[in-house]
C-alpha cells in the first residue's frame, strides 16, 4: 500500500480550542499528535486564538467561531452565527473531533453542536455527565499542565506524537526582526496582559525597565495596537518600545531574537517558550501556575503564590497594591534574568523568590 493510499485512510480530524493565542499554543504538541494520525486536521478557535493556530505545525486550515460561552467579553448567542458555524462543521466532513478544554470549562455546549453537525465521533475532558454528547469521556489526572493534559486527551483518543517529537510547545519558523529590534542582545518586557491582575501596573514595570537597562540589559518593550500609550509609558528613555508594531508571526521573531522574555501569565509567554525562549515568568497566583507556567523552557517564576488573590481566577486583582506582582523588587527580577541568560546585574547582591528553573 502506498503512503498517499495510507494516509487517505486515516480520519479527518477537528480539533476545537476556543481560547487565546496562549490556550491555543499551550494545544500545539496535541494539534502534532492528531496531525500525525489524520489525513486532515483543521483547528477550530476564537478570534482571540486565530494567528496563534495558524503558526501550529501541522494544521491544515484554521476555522474561527466566536463562542457565547469563552471569553472575557463573549458575544450574545444569535442564532445567525450558530446557523454559519453548523454550515462550517457539515462542510468540513470531519470523522472525529477532539474539544480542548481548561479544568474549569465545559466541552458540551461545541459537543453539542459538533454532534448536530454530523460529527461522528467526539472526545473531551468533562466533569459533567454529557449524555450522547461525547464518545469518549476523558477524566483529566489532578494538577496537570494543561498541555500534558491535552496530550492525554489525544492519547486516550489513539493520537500519538511522532517519533522523535518531544511534546514542547512548537510554532513554525518566525520571520526574521532584526530590522525591528537592531543587532545587538536584548531582553524583551511584555507589560500587558488582557487579564490585568495577571500583569504589573504599569508604574511598576516602567521601574523594572529603567533597572534592567541600568545593569546593563538592552531592553525591547512589546505590546498589542491597543497598548502603545501603554508601552510607551514603560519604555520610557530606558528601552525601545515596538507597542504595535507587531503582528504575532513577528513577535514571535522577536522573542526567538530575545535573551529572555519578562512577561506576565499571558499569551505571549507561551509565544516565547514556543520558539525556545527563557521566561521571566510573573505568575499571579489567581489562576495554579502548576496547569499554567511556561512549558518546555527554562523559566523563573516570580510572584507570591501565597497571596489571598491565590486561586480566585479574578481578572483584577482585589487586593489593593496589587501586592503578589508589583511587590516583586527590582533585584529580584534582575537575578532572575542573570539565571536564564548568564548576565549578570553590575550591582550589589540579589536575592531570588519563587524560582523554578
Amino acid at each position: 500500500m502506498s503512503p498517499s493510499l495510507s494516509r487517505a485512510r486515516l480520519p479527518r480530524t477537528l480539533v476545537v480550542r476556543l481560547d487565546s493565542s496562549g490556550d491555543v499554543l499551550l494545544a500545539g504538541p496535541a494539534v502534532r499528535a492528531v496531525a500525525a494520525g489524520s489525513s486532515y486536521t483543521a483547528l477550530l478557535c476564537g478570534p482571540q486564538g486565530a494567528a496563534a493556530g495558524r503558526m501550529l505545525p501541522g494544521v491544515d486550515d484554521v476555522l474561527t467561531h466566536d463562542a457565547p460561552w469563552v471569553g472575557i467579553d463573549p458575544p450574545p448567542v444569535t442564532r445567525s452565527a450558530t446557523r454559519q458555524l453548523m454550515r462550517t462543521l457539515t462542510d468540513g466532513r470531519f470523522d472525529r473531533a477532539l474539544v480542548l478544554v481548561s479544568y474549569h470549562q465545559s466541552p458540551l455546549p461545541i459537543a453539542l453542536l459538533l454532534k448536530l453537525a454530523g460529527i461522528g465521533w467526539t472526545a473531551a475532558d468533562s466533569e459533567d455527565y454529557p449524555g450522547a454528547l461525547l464518545d469518549l469521556r476523558h477524566r483529566r489526572l489532578p494538577h496537570r499542565h494543561e498541555v500534558l493534559a491535552a496530550l492525554d486527551l489525544a492519547a486516550a483518543a489513539g493520537f500519538a506524537l511522532p517519533p522523535g517529537d518531544d511534546g514542547r510547545p512548537r510554532v513554525l519558523p518566525p520571520p526574521a526582526t532584526t530590522r525591528l529590534t537592531g543587532p545587538e542582545p536584548y531582553v524583551v518586557l511584555h507589560p500587558g496582559a488582557a487579564v490585568p491582575a495577571r500583569a504589573w501596573t504599569p508604574g511598576r514595570a516602567a521601574r523594572a525597565v529603567a533597572a534592567l537597562s541600568a545593569a546593563g540589559h538592552r531592553v525591547v518593550v512589546t505590546g498589542g495596537r491597543t497598548e502603545r500609550e501603554l508601552t510607551a509609558r514603560v519604555a520610557g528613555r530606558h528601552a525601545l518600545d515596538l507597542g504595535g508594531a507587531t503582528d504575532l508571526p513577528q513577535l514571535a521573531g522577536i522573542l526567538a531574537g530575545a535573551r529572555a522574555l519578562i512577561s506576565g501569565n499571558t499569551g505571549p509567554a507561551h509565544l516565547a517558550a514556543a520558539v525556545g525562549t527563557p521566561v521571566v515568568s510573573l505568575f499571579a497566583p489567581v489562576v495554579p501556575a502548576e496547569r499554567w507556567a511556561p512549558y518546555g523552557v527554562p523559566h523563573v517564576l516570580l510572584g507570591d503564590p501565597r497571596a489571598a488573590c491565590a486561586g480566585t481566577r479574578a481578572r483584577h486583582c482585589p487586593v489593593p497594591g496589587h501586592p503578589c506582582l508589583d511587590g516583586i523588587g527590582d533585584a529580584e527580577v534582575l537575578d532572575a534574568v542573570a539565571v536564564l541568560t548568564g548576565h549578570s546585574a553590575h550591582r550589589g547582591e540579589q536575592t531570588q523568590r519563587g524560582a523554578a528553573v
